[in-house]
């Protein structure tokens, strides 16, 4: 069973539930936009039986702050806060969509925080056709103000962003959700080649591929993540 902590890093209070041997080497999960901690919950058991296993609340999301102030850099700035308060590094991490963007900047800026990395179903840093995203009705777990700032990088990335993709040192996982998805795939295919380290691998689910095939996503990262270090290889 997972526990439930929250830790000040700085400005804001991010919510984790961690679970895992506590001497088990540490891993990090990073969610999608408008997701939380809980959105792991179908692979975390499994990644945990090696991993001292942090699935975070980004700012704005979940049971953490809702500071009102977002961007990609500020929730990167976030989690390198969290591994200093924890005494964390490196570690592996796992980043799915937006939090795989967040993911990659901080193996790029802070490539020796970072062991072994893994993009789910990730874009690209490519300026996009921009769209106008809805408010859904009720109560939401998270704090729509995320949208329209992290839309608003995503649509229109940083230049650099591309550049420092040749940055990451650490061996890197990308995991691609082939046709169904509606993130381009060739894309995904660029951001694994990219990546100095980079093995694309294609699960034909969809852009969520953790939820529609938890077993296929556990058997690819949990190999990954035990592998001795050899090149790897692409397809």
């Amino acid at each position: 069973m997972a526990d439930q902590r929250s830790v000040d890093v700085g400005e804001v209070r991010l919510a984790c539930r961690t679970s895992g041997p506590p001497d088990a080497p540490p891993l990090v999960l990073l969610h999608a936009l408008g997701e939380d901690a809980t959105d792991w919950e179908a692979v975390l058991p499994a990644l945990a039986r090696s991993r001292r296993a942090y699935a975070l609340d980004l700012r704005g999301h979940g049971r953490s702050d809702w500071p009102g102030d977002y961007s990609l850099e500020l929730m990167q700035a976030d989690v390198l806060g969290f591994l200093d308060a924890l005494g964390l590094g490196p570690v592996d991490l796992i980043g799915h969509s937006m939090g795989g963007v967040v993911a990659y900047l901080l193996a790029a800026d802070h490539p020796r925080r970072v062991g072994r990395l893994v993009l789910e179903d990730v874009p690209v840093p490519r300026p996009r056709k921009p769209t106008t995203p809805v408010r859904p009705d009720g109560a939401l777990t998270f704090d729509w103000e995320v949208v329209p700032a992290v839309r608003r990088q995503i649509d229109r990335p940083d230049p650099r962003w591309l550049e420092r993709l040749g940055r990451i040192t650490a061996e890197t996982l990308v995991l691609a959700g082939g046709p169904r998805s509606h993130v381009p795939q060739d894309g995904v295919a660029e951001l694994a080649r990219r990546v100095a380290r980079g093995r694309l691998v294609t699960i034909p689910v969809g852009h969520l591929i953790h939820h529609a095939a938890p077993e296929a996503f556990t058997e690819a990262v949990s190999a990954f993540l035990a592998a001795d270090g050899a090149a790897p290889g692409r397809r």
